[in-house]
C-alpha cells in the first residue's frame, strides 16, 4: 500500500514533507519549490490536504494546496494519486493548476497557469 506520510522530491528538485496524515486522510506538511513565478528565492510554503481512504488494495488518490504566501501572491492546488511499482517504489503522480492574483476583472485570463 501507498503512504503519503513522508519526504517526496519531484522532476525539478521540488521538496514535499508530509508530516501529518490523520485516521481520516487529512494531511499536513510543507513544500519547497525550486521553480517560482516571481524569481525570488523559494522559501518553506504550508500545504494541507486529503487522501481517499482505501482499504489494503488500490492506489490512493489525494488533493492538497500550497499557499505561497511567503513569497509569492498565489495558490496552487495539485490532484494526483499514489502508486507501487513491482519493487516496492512509491510515486505519486500529480497534475496542478496555479492561481496567481491579478489587480482586475480584465486581467483575469493571465490568472491561472
Amino acid at each position: 500500500q501507498c503512504q503519503l506520510n513522508g519526504l517526496w522530491r519531484n522532476d525539478q528538485g521540488s521538496l514535499m514533507e508530509i508530516s501529518v496524515l490523520g485516521d481520516s486522510g487529512d494531511f499536513q506538511g510543507q513544500y519547497l519549490t525550486q521553480v517560482t513565478l516571481s524569481g525570488v528565492c523559494a522559501q518553506i510554503s504550508p500545504l494541507k490536504g486529503a487522501q481517499q481512504q482505501l482499504g489494503e488494495e488500490g492506489w490512493p488518490t489525494f488533493a492538497f494546496t500550497v499557499r505561497w504566501d511567503k513569497f509569492s501572491n498565489a495558490t496552487t492546488a495539485f490532484v494526483g494519486q499514489c502508486f507501487v511499482d513491482a519493487g516496492g517504489k512509491e510515486t505519486l503522480t500529480t497534475m496542478w493548476l496555479l492561481r496567481e492574483a491579478v489587480g482586475s476583472l480584465e486581467e483575469d485570463w493571465k490568472a491561472t497557469r
